[in-house]
C-alpha cells in the first residue's frame, strides 16, 4: 500500500501525491447507488481512451451489510460498520488505496466513527472519504453564496442530523421537513417495497412526485439548494435545479473527490 497516513476525513488527505491510486467502492450499500457511483467516477474522469481511466475495484455484497437506517433508528442492534470494515479490508487486499461508501446514512457518527476505529485497529492504510464532509467542501468551493440548504433523505439520516451537525458549524443553515412528511412521503419514496427507488432501481412516478413535493416545501422555507441526502434519490432527480434550487448530489461529489485523490490531473473541471 501507499506510504501515507490512514485518514477518514477527506479534507485532510493529501490530494497531490504523485502516484495514481486505485479507487475502491463499497458498492452494496445500496446496489443501485453503487452502480451510480461507479458511473459518475467514469463520467468525471478526463480520459480519451479506455486505458486513461482509473483503476477501480468494487464489491457489491449487499446481503452482508445490515440496513443503516434500521440501526440508526435502534431497530437493529447490529452496527453495519462491522460488515463495511470487512469489505474495506477486502478492497485494500484487492489493491484499493482510497475508497468511498455510496450511502449517506453510513456516514452517521455511530457507524462511520466505528468504521474508522476498526480500520485503524486492523492496521488498514486505505483512505476512506467522508461523503458529507466532501459535500461541505463542495459547497464552500463552488457555492459560497449559499447559506441555506434543504435536505431530502431517509428517516435515519434525518434523525441522526447528519447534515445539520456538519454544515451548521460551518455557517450553512440546514432546512428540514416536518417529521410526519419525512416519514410518510420521503422515506417511502426510497424504501417502499413496490414503488420505492431501492426496490425498482429507478424512479417511479409515485416516488418522484413525493420527492419533488418535499423539494417545493424546502424551497418555500428558504432553501437555496437541496441536498439529495440518500444515494438512491439521484436516480430519481437528475436535474441540476429543482424548484429554483441548486441540486447537490453527494454521489457525484464523492465521485469527484475519489478521482481527485486518485489522480487530480484526471479530474474534469466543475461546470
Amino acid at each position: 500500500m501507499l506510504d501515507c497516513d490512514f485518514l477518514g476525513d477527506g479534507q485532510a488527505i493529501n490530494r497531490n501525491m504523485s502516484i495514481e491510486k486505485t479507487v475502491g467502492v463499497v458498492a452494496g450499500a445500496g446496489p443501485f447507488a453503487g452502480l451510480d457511483l461507479m458511473a459518475k467516477i467514469l463520467e468525471q474522469t478526463s480520459a480519451r481512451k479506455d486505458q486513461d481511466h482509473l483503476a477501480i475495484v468494487s464489491l457489491s455484497l449487499p446481503a452482508a451489510i445490515p440496513d443503516r437506517t434500521e440501526f440508526l433508528l435502534d431497530r437493529s442492534a447490529v452496527n453495519p460498520a462491522h460488515a463495511i470494515v470487512e469489505q474495506l479490508l477486502l478492497l485494500e487486499k484487492m489493491g484499493a488505496h482510497v475508497a468511498g461508501i455510496p450511502c449517506n446514512s453510513a456516514h452517521a457518527a455511530a457507524i462511520f466513527d466505528e468504521v474508522l476505529s476498526q480500520l485503524k485497529d486492523a492496521g488498514c492504510r486505505i483512505m476512506v472519504l467522508h461523503m458529507v464532509k466532501e459535500v461541505l467542501r463542495h459547497l464552500q468551493t463552488y457555492y459560497p453564496h449559499v447559506s441555506r440548504v434543504g435536505v431530502l433523505s431517509t428517516i435515519g439520516t434525518y434523525r441522526a442530523r447528519l447534515y445539520p451537525q456538519l454544515l451548521e458549524p460551518a455557517g450553512i443553515h440546514v432546512v428540514t421537513l416536518d417529521p410526519e412528511f419525512q416519514e410518510q412521503m420521503i422515506h417511502p419514496a426510497i424504501y417502499d417495497p413496490v414503488y420505492g427507488i431501492k426496490s425498482c432501481g429507478a424512479a417511479t412516478e409515485w416516488a418522484t412526485e413525493r420527492l419533488l413535493a418535499g423539494g417545493h416545501i424546502l424551497q418555500e422555507r428558504g432553501a437555496q439548494a437541496v441536498i439529495l441526502g440518500c444515494t438512491e434519490i439521484p436516480l430519481a432527480i437528475r436535474e441540476r435545479t429543482v424548484a429554483g434550487m441548486i441540486v447537490i448530489d453527494p454521489t457525484l461529489i464523492l465521485a469527484r473527490a475519489l478521482v481527485e485523490v486518485a489522480n487530480p490531473k484526471k479530474l474534469k473541471p466543475w461546470i
